[in-house]
């Protein structure tokens, strides 16, 4: 993996963090954002796969933001049932 690469994995966690934790109502830092964001990537481009919707995050591009945002609110969805079982 090339700089370039990292920083685009980088923001793109950032952005879909963001977006995730927007929509799910629950506001976390900049560090936790661009976690979620990035687990959320390999978990959208997983889910969607078997979908044959997404071939992943494969990029800075709307839709590796996309299928980021999707496996990160899925991610903070399932992080909400735990805490509360």
């Amino acid at each position: 993996m090339d700089g370039v690469s990292l920083i685009a994995w980088i923001v793109v966690g950032a952005i879909a963090g963001w977006l995730a934790s927007m929509i799910m109502k629950s506001p976390m830092g900049l560090l936790t954002d661009i976690i979620v964001g990035i687990i959320g990537g390999f978990i959208g481009g997983w889910l969607l796969g078997l979908l044959g919707l997404s071939n992943g995050v494969t990029g800075f591009n709307i839709g590796s933001i996309i299928t980021a945002v999707i496996g990160a609110v899925v991610l903070l969805g399932l992080l909400r049932v735990i805490r509360r079982a």
